[in-house]
C-alpha cells in the first residue's frame, strides 16, 4: 500500500473540496517518481488539513485508518533524510495522533503515540488533552507523570491538567499543579494563572483563587472574568459587584461574559440599583440586544423582585427563543403573578414554541397549579406527549403538584415509577407522606433512602419532625433531631426546633417545650414562640403562654397570631376582662388578622371561602347545607369547642 493507491482508492468516496487535496497530493507524486514519499510528505500542509477535516466531519472509518496505513507504508516517516522532512513528518504524524483523539478512540491513540518514532510537547499535549477531555483522569496523570522531565511539558500541559480540576475534591491537584507552575516558570503566564484561578474558584477554594489574581503581575480581561466569575459561583456577590466596579476604573475593559458576571452577582445580592446601573452600561457599550444578555438581564430584574422591568426587557426585545421565555416564565412565577404565568404558558404553546422540560419544570413550580388539579392534570399530560418523564426535575415537580393539591396516590405513583430519583424526589415524597398524615409511612421511606446510598438534608429532617409532630412519635423527633447533628453534620435550623416544640407541645409538655427553648444554640425566632403559644393556646395555659406571648410581640410586631391566641387563652378560662384588653391592644395597635382562605375544585372551577362567607354565588344554598350537617353532627356527639371564640367582627 502507498500514498497513490490511498488517494487513488479515496476520491471517488470523498467530496469534491477533499477530493481536490487528494489530486493535488497525487499530481505531486507523479510529478517527482523518484521522490513519491519526499513529495507526499512535503506537502505535509493539505495531508494535516485532509486528517482535521476527516475527524471533524465524521469520516474517520473509512479515511482514517487507510491514511495510517499510508503513512506506516512510508519509510521516510520513520527515518526522515533532512530536518524539513522531518518537521513536515512530525506534523502528520500530530495531525493522526489528533484524529484518533477527536474519535474518541483513546486506546488506539496511547498505542499510537508509544509506537510514533518522534514526538514533541504537541503530541503530548494531544493525547494528555484527550484522556482529560473523557475525564480519565488517572490515566491522564499517569501520562503526565512520564512528562515531567525537563521539556517534557510546557503552559499548555499545565491548563489541561487544570480543566478537569473543578470539584471540591480536586482541589489538591490544583495545588500540585500551582507547585509544579511556580517550579517551571510558568505561574507568571497569563494563561496559566487564568486556569489557576478558574479551577481554584470551581474546587471552591475562592481565598487561593483570590492570592492568585492579586500576585499576577499581568492581567488581561479574561483573568478579571474569571475571577468575577469565581466570585459570583462562590455565592461571593458583594465581593463580584466590588470588583467589577474596581476593574471599570483601570485599563482592562470587560466583555460581554463579564457583564454576564455583573448580573449575576446583582442577582444574588439583590441589588437591582446595581442591575440598572450595569444595564445602563450595556446600553452604552451596544450589546443589550445580544439574546443572553437579555436573559440574563431577565433573570436579574425577576430575581430582584421588579417583575415590570423584567417584562419590558422581555417586550423590547427584537428576537426571543426558547430560553428568554423560560426564564421569563420563571420569574412571573417566582414573583408571585402565578395566573400571568399560566397565560404566558398557553401563549407559548400558541406560538408553536419548543417547550422543553425546563419549561414544565417551571410551570409545575408555579403555586396557581398546586390550587388546580384539573391543570395539574393537563401538564401531566403533555409531559408523557413530550416524553419528558424520564426528568428527574420534572418529575420531582409532579410530586409537588399532586401532594399540593391532595391527590397522594399520584404523587406516590410518579415517586415509585421514576427510574432516576435525586435527593429532591426523595425530600417531595416524605414531605408528602407527612402532609397527608402518614408519619409512620414517611419514616419507613427514610430507611430507604438511606438504603439507597441518598444522603438526608436539613429538609428532609424537617418533613420528618414534622411527620412525628403529627403522630405524636416525641421519643423518634428527639432522635432524628440528634442523629441530624452528630451523624451527617447538619446544624439544625430554627424551624427543626419548632418542630420539636410544636411536638412537645401537642403531647401537653410545655414546660419541657420551654425549656427546649431556652437552651436552643441559636435565638428563637417568631416560628419557635408561635409554635409554643399554640400549644398554650389548646392547653389554656395562660402562664407560659403570656409569656411566649411578649416574645412573639418582640420578634413579630406586626403579626396578629399572638393577639389571637392569647384572647383564645384568655376565653377558654373566661377571663373576658383580659380578652377584651388583648383586643383592644390588637386595634390600637393596627394588626389586622390575616383572612383564612380555603377552596375546593370541582368541574375545572375552583371555589375560594372565607369565614362567614356571604359572596358566593350559591352562598345560600352553602349556608343552608350546612346548617342541615350542623344538626347532623350534634347528632353523632359532635361537642362545639367554645375556646376558640376569636372572629373577625370582635
Amino acid at each position: 500500500m502507498n500514498s497513490r493507491w490511498v488517494i487513488q482508492k479515496l476520491t471517488s468516496h470523498i467530496p469534491s473540496c477533499l477530493s481536490t487535496i487528494l489530486c493535488t497530493s497525487k499530481l505531486l507524486t507523479q510529478q517527482s517518481p523518484s521522490r513519491k514519499v519526499s513529495t507526499f510528505l512535503l506537502n505535509h500542509v493539505d495531508i494535516s488539513l485532509l486528517l482535521s477535516i476527516c475527524g471533524r466531519e465524521g469520516w474517520f472509518p473509512h479515511l482514517g485508518p487507510s491514511l495510517h496505513a499510508s503513512v506506516i507504508k512510508s519509510p521516510e516517516f520513520f527515518e526522515p533524510v533532512d530536518a524539513d522532512i522531518h518537521r513536515n513528518a512530525l506534523v502528520v504524524w500530530n495531525s493522526l495522533l489528533a484524529l484518533y483523539v477527536r474519535n474518541g478512540e483513546l486506546t488506539d491513540a496511547r498505542k499510537l503515540f508509544d509506537e510514533m518514532p518522534m514526538r514533541d510537547n504537541v503530541s503530548r499535549n494531544t493525547v494528555f488533552n484527550g484522556f482529560m477531555k473523557k475525564r480519565e483522569i488517572e490515566s491522564g496523570f499517569v501520562l503526565l507523570k512520564r512528562m515531567l522531565t525537563p521539556g517534557g511539558f510546557d503552559q499548555a500541559t499545565l491548563t489541561i491538567a487544570l480543566s478537569v480540576c473543578d470539584t471540591p475534591e480536586l482541589c489538591f491537584v490544583t495545588k500540585m499543579i500551582h507547585a509544579l507552575a511556580v517550579l517551571s516558570g510558568y505561574d507568571n503566564v497569563i494563561p496559566v494563572g487564568n486556569s489557576l484561578i478558574t479551577s481554584y474558584y470551581k474546587c471552591l477554594c475562592s481565598v487561593s483563587g483570590r492570592m492568585v489574581f492579586d500576585e499576577m503581575v499581568q492581567r488581561n480581561v479574561i483573568t478579571w472574568t474569571a475571577v468575577i466569575t469565581g466570585l459570583v459561583q462562590n455565592e461571593l456577590h458583594e465581593d463580584g459587584l466590588r470588583l467589577f466596579c474596581l476593574m471599570r476604573r483601570g485599563v482592562v475593559q470587560p466583555n460581554s461574559v463579564t457583564y454576564l458576571s455583573a448580573l449575576s452577582a446583582c442577582s444574588g445580592s439583590q441589588r437591582v440599583i446595581e442591575g440598572k446601573q450595569v444595564h445602563a452600561l450595556l446600553w452604552k457599550v451596544g450589546v443589550e440586544s445580544e439574546l443572553r444578555v437579555e436573559s440574563m438581564l431577565m433573570d436579574m430584574y425577576s430575581k430582584c423582585g421588579s417583575i415590570e422591568d423584567a417584562w419590558n426587557v422581555f417586550e423590547s426585545a427584537e428576537e426571543t427563543d426558547e430560553v428568554s421565555m423560560t426564564v421569563m416564565l420563571a420569574g412571573l412565577a417566582q414573583n408571585g403573578s402565578e395566573e400571568e404565568a399560566i397565560h404566558f404558558f398557553i401563549r407559548m404553546l400558541q406560538d408553536g414554541v419548543e417547550i422543553d422540560a425546563n419549561v414544565v419544570s417551571a410551570v409545575l413550580g408555579v403555586s396557581f397549579v398546586d390550587n388546580s388539579l384539573g391543570l395539574g392534570k393537563q401538564l401531566h399530560s403533555l409531559v408523557i406527549k413530550r416524553r419528558f418523564s424520564g426528568n428527574t426535575f420534572v418529575s420531582n415537580g409532579l410530586i409537588n403538584m399532586y401532594s399540593k393539591c391532595g391527590d397522594f396516590d399520584d404523587s406516590l405513583s410518579v415517586f415509585r415509577r421514576m427510574s432516576d430519583k435525586n435527593y429532591v424526589s426523595w425530600n417531595s415524597m416524605i414531605a408528602s407522606f407527612a402532609r397527608h398524615g402518614h408519619g409512620l409511612a414517611a419514616l419507613k421511606l427514610y430507611e430507604e433512602m438511606i438504603t439507597q446510598d441518598v444522603k438526608p438534608t436539613d429538609v428532609t429532617f424537617l418533613s420528618l419532625l414534622h411527620a412525628c409532630s403529627h403522630v405524636k412519635l416525641i421519643n423518634k423527633g428527639q432522635e432524628l433531631l440528634k442523629q441530624m447533628r452528630d451523624v451527617y453534620g447538619i446544624e439544625p435550623r430554627t424551624a427543626h426546633y419548632a418542630c420539636i416544640v410544636d411536638m412537645l407541645g401537642r403531647a401537653g409538655r410545655l414546660e419541657e417545650a420551654k425549656r427546649l427553648i431556652d437552651s436552643m444554640p441559636t435565638k428563637p425566632d417568631s416560628l419557635v414562640w408561635q409554635a409554643l403559644l399554640g400549644a398554650c393556646s389548646f392547653y389554656g395555659d395562660t402562664q407560659i403562654g403570656r409569656y411566649a406571648a411578649e416574645q412573639l410581640f418582640l420578634s413579630a410586631p406586626d403579626s396578629s397570631a399572638p393577639h389571637i391566641l392569647m384572647a383564645n387563652i384568655y376565653s377558654s378560662r373566661g377571663q373576658w376582662k383580659e380578652r377584651e384588653k388583648t383586643i383592644k391592644r390588637m386595634k390600637a395597635m393596627g394588626v389586622t388578622k390575616e383572612t383564612g382562605v380555603s377552596w375546593i375544585e370541582i368541574e375545572n372551577q375552583t371555589h375560594r371561602f372565607v369565614a362567614d362567607d356571604k359572596l358566593h354565588p350559591q352562598g345560600e344554598a352553602i349556608h343552608d347545607v350546612l346548617s342541615e350537617l350542623f344538626v347532623v353532627m350534634i347528632d353523632e356527639g359532635y361537642i362545639h369547642d367554645k375556646r376558640l371564640l376569636f372572629c373577625m367582627n370582635t
